[in-house]
């Protein structure tokens, strides 16, 4: 026989979602929701009740919200809305680790919950693959809001969230050894999982937007090739925008740029400091003329498919060839500067100057 069994008179149990979670029907308001067991000593009933209840007042599209808040059998129950969704931890688990654009939109998703849950005070302290749904839309939903937390610090949040963004990606949770390979998502997760701490909000939140929408250059050489040299000096003159004269960003090189559907490159603020040596001025001083040797690796590696080393020819750089051997130039001073860099970049791209 089905069990008939009624939360608060209201709330009538039916089949299970996953671990703690019920679906029930809601007599009073017609509808299906969500309801959570909360497994508490009892002494600390009450504060989690009183938890609970705060989280009730956030409010964002991208938070499960939490409906309703009882006691039944002398346990919390929280009722929150039912979501059609998949959790991250079954798609992960059912169908392989996700790609790095679709990790990336995860990500975005998370973080702009756990941003606005944390300017209203509240932690989620429970960020996990099972608390993430993916829906058919695309989008990601973060649900668990209302459980006693385990952290009262909402850096514990971020951290949860690149171990669940490790989990996407790699197919495991982290352990002793970081995410491995190259690539900026990586770079970034590595990066929050460090225990010196997140990098600044900012970063993080930008990185998951450029990712979410555009490719690494990395990615792109991989898949495609070199790419002609009028193309490359338009991704420089992306990089370039992202490079102000006395200012050091130390992390130029292919999988710190992207590029979006359209041909058109940014440089990703700089998770953690670090430059593949391919990449590294031969002073390995922390200039902005270290920036241009930099920006030329970048792209020779681009226009030839491979990074320069001592006599590597240029074989397909072609107009380009000129600009890239005063960049990698091993005297700084011999290094263009942004502006006179700027105009040859613009001829060789075929625009007007």
């Amino acid at each position: 026989m089905a069990e008939t069994r009624k939360l608060n008179g209201r709330y009538r149990l039916l089949n299970s979602l996953g671990t703690s979670v019920r679906l029930a029907f809601d007599e009073a308001e017609h509808r299906d929701v969500a309801v959570r067991e909360v497994w508490v000593l009892p002494e600390l009933r009450d504060a989690a009740v009183s938890e609970a209840r705060r989280a009730m007042a956030l409010r964002h599209p991208l938070a499960v919200p939490v409906l309703d808040v009882l006691v039944d059998g002398g346990r919390p129950w929280l009722v929150m809305e039912f979501v059609a969704g998949v959790s991250l931890e079954q798609t992960v688990r059912g169908a392989g680790p996700l790609p790095t654009a679709q990790a990336a939109r995860m990500g975005v998703c998370v973080l702009s919950a756990l941003t606005a849950a944390h300017e209203a005070g509240i932690v989620h302290g429970r960020v996990d693959p099972g608390k993430v749904l993916l829906t058919t839309t695309g989008r990601a939903l973060l649900t668990g809001y209302g459980a006693p937390s385990l952290s009262v610090l909402p850096s514990a949040d971020l951290w949860s969230l690149a171990a669940t963004l490790h989990f996407a990606v790699e197919g495991r949770p982290p352990g002793q050894v970081a995410p491995a390979g190259p690539g900026p998502l990586r770079s970034l997760i590595r990066a929050m999982l460090h225990p010196s701490g997140t990098p600044p909000l900012n970063v993080v939140r930008e990185t998951l937007h450029r990712l979410a929408v555009d490719r690494p250059l990395d990615a792109l050489l991989a898949a495609s090739g070199p790419l002609p040299p009028a193309r490359v000096a338009g991704i420089g003159l992306g990089v370039l925008d992202g490079l102000a004269p006395g200012w050091f960003h130390g992390g130029v090189q292919p999988g710190n740029v992207v590029v979006d559907a359209d041909g058109r490159a940014r440089l990703l603020p700089l998770a953690r400091a670090g430059t593949l040596l391919a990449y590294t001025a031969p002073e390995a001083a922390p200039t902005h003329a270290a920036d241009l040797w930099s920006l030329g690796a970048t792209l020779f590696t681009a226009v030839e498919g491979r990074p320069p080393a001592p006599g590597t020819p240029l074989g397909g750089a072609g107009p380009l060839g000129p600009v890239l051997l005063r960049l990698l130039s091993r005297d700084p001073s011999q290094r263009p500067g942004i502006d006179d860099l700027r105009r040859e970049l613009l001829a060789v791209a075929g625009r007007p100057v």
